[in-house]
């Protein structure tokens, strides 16, 4: 499909001819009959283990799960936490939310008390599936929030909280009768949320994006389009987070295609590239810091990666040069980028045959609008101007849970404003620039430097604080503090970093270091001025920070 240019300098990417998904009457409809109609095809493997799970065994365990938690009293429109690393339960976990027409709120496995606190405090869930790596901390902090009536465990146990299930005796348990089949409530599609997915804003703790039904559905029948060999021939790899919005919308997707999907719950060199020489891996969800790892790594020239076809990077931008570097030393013939945001339930740009410049992260999406606007006057501008991106379509999000005014301020006239810097060209390929959003972007997660500020402020030695991302190849920017004690204090960096280490996840943890200034350049109005600190970090001498 060929983007259009409408009155306005408004880029068109088409109209989604397949409307399969979102004629269905719920988005746990569609999964469990798509899983139905796949049979005993392989559709998920574990490839710590070797484990393999059939479309079949799929299906009959979502029905289980979803009449169970029928039982346990979720009701269409309830709230399902899920805390849990890449693991078969977790894909049932969700899916059987989806079934009973409940919303499921994915929790990042690496919040610390205070982070999940926040999160469940948004999402209000009822039941919350933990594994064995989380179930003491989220049993910790349900214990203080009454909304929480039960936690199901994974694998792991806790003494946390009084009421705990086994997924396995619950499972297993025979005075739970359940049938065959199960018919998903008629959803709301519009309004039905389906998937609650932190974001990180860049005013402090994440907050809650809530993606309807039709923004799935939608996005599903975007993504399911012919393709020259048949999806339920295809073996795609991913060690994404599932608990991330890029993880968990592809999990959803290769669920609804047939593909065969190879999962890592965490990366590891060995593993990672064993799971790809074993099974013949012909498409892989990459990050950035993953394509540094197989442009440059030593030990990636031990394995057979020659079945490797497409790598499809999101997440972060990657630079022209590792692709190069990962295209002449593996011989993958595609490297494809694309560009979008939790609020955008999956990518609104993306690369193809045709669309692949240097630099740039494609053309629109079928079912997508974009323009570009100043951002100081809002004046819509043309090709080669840059501006704010902004987009339109069935996959922009209901809104920010509990937060109205945010809403507001991200959705303008059924516009997704990103806060980033970007243009399209003459062949409406779009290119980003630079983002007015001050995110730094470690390993593809979002870190905002504001959470980070404001933890550091309360520390009584601290008398004022800036964080900004220090440029690093293999995780795009490492979180770097600049500090102004208070006076006469004696605070050490290690002091810092350790005091971080103590109260935030690991991707907040200040790798960059830490540097201890006179004061903190700001604006009249008290905004700091990270570009005179980024100016500040470049023309100090590179030494151990």
């Amino acid at each position: 499909m060929t983007s259009t240019l409408l009155p306005g300098n408004i880029v068109y990417g088409g109209p989604i001819t397949a409307k399969e998904a979102q004629d269905y009457r719920s988005l746990g409809q569609f999964v469990l009959d798509k899983y139905k109609s796949f049979g005993e095809q392989t559709v998920l493997v574990d490839a710590v283990n070797g484990v393999e799970y059939t479309a079949s065994f799929m299906h009959k365990s979502i029905v289980r799960l979803a009449y169970i938690l029928q039982k346990l009293g979720v009701k269409h429109n309830d709230v399902i936490g899920l805390s849990s690393e890449n693991s078969v339960d977790f894909a049932l976990a969700m899916f059987a939310g989806f079934a009973v027409g409940a919303t499921v709120a994915p929790l990042n496995v690496t919040y610390s008390d205070r982070e999940v606190d926040h999160a469940i405090n948004l999402s209000k869930p009822k039941i919350i599936f933990a594994s064995k790596i989380t179930i003491d901390r989220v049993a910790k902090v349900a214990s203080k929030n009454k909304f929480v009536k039960g936690i199901i465990a994974i694998s792991g146990s806790s003494k946390n909280f009084k009421n705990i299930y086994s997924l396995r005796e619950l499972m297993d348990n025979v005075k739970f009768q359940t049938k065959p089949d199960f018919t998903s409530p008629v959803a709301n599609k519009n309004e039905d949320v389906a998937l609650i997915v932190c974001s990180s804003g860049t005013t402090g703790l994440p907050k809650g994006v809530q993606l309807t039904q039709m923004n799935l559905l939608a996005t599903l029948d975007s993504q399911i389009q012919p393709t020259m060999i048949p999806m339920e021939e295809v073996t795609l790899l991913t060690v994404i987070p599932w608990f991330h919005a890029f993880g968990c919308l592809t999990l959803i997707t290769t669920a609804c295609m047939g593909a065969r999907l190879v999962y890592l719950p965490k990366f590891e060199e060995n593993l990672f590239l064993s799971a790809i020489e074993k099974y013949r891996v012909m498409m892989a969800f990459m990050v950035p810091p993953l394509m540094v790892f197989l442009a440059k790594h030593p030990i990636v020239d031990k394995y057979d990666l020659s079945s490797l076809m497409v790598l499809l990077c999101g997440a972060a931008p990657l630079s022209r040069e590792t692709e190069d570097q990962i295209k002449e030393r593996i011989g993958v013939p595609f490297i494809r980028q694309g560009y979008g945001l939790s609020e955008s339930t999956l990518s609104v740009l993306v690369q193809n045959d045709d669309f692949c410049k240097p630099g740039s992260v494609g053309v629109l999406k079928v079912g997508i609008y974009a323009k570009v606007i100043d951002p100081d006057t809002g004046k819509l501008l043309g090709p080669n101007e840059r501006g704010e991106l902004c987009f339109k379509g069935d996959g922009i999000m209901k809104g920010y849970i509990g937060d109205t005014k945010s809403t507001q301020t991200a959705i303008k006239d059924g516009w997704l404003h990103t806060g980033d810097i970007g243009f399209f060209d003459d062949d409406f390929e779009f290119f980003i620039v630079d983002r007015i959003k001050e995110l730094i972007k470690y390993k593809g997660f979002q870190v905002p430097p504001a959470e980070i500020e404001a933890l550091l402020l309360t520390h009584d030695k601290i008398k004022d604080a800036a964080v900004i991302g220090k440029p690093d190849e293999e995780a795009g920017e490492l979180p770097l503090a600049f500090v102004v004690k208070q006076a006469n204090v004696q605070l050490t960096e290690t002091d810092v970093i350790q005091f971080v280490n103590e109260h935030a996840s690991p991707a907040k943890r200040l790798r960059g270091g830490v540097i201890f200034v006179d004061e903190i350049p700001k604006n009249p109005s008290g905004k700091i001025l990270r570009r005179i600190l980024r100016e500040m970090l470049k023309k100090k001498p590179k030494s151990k920070l």
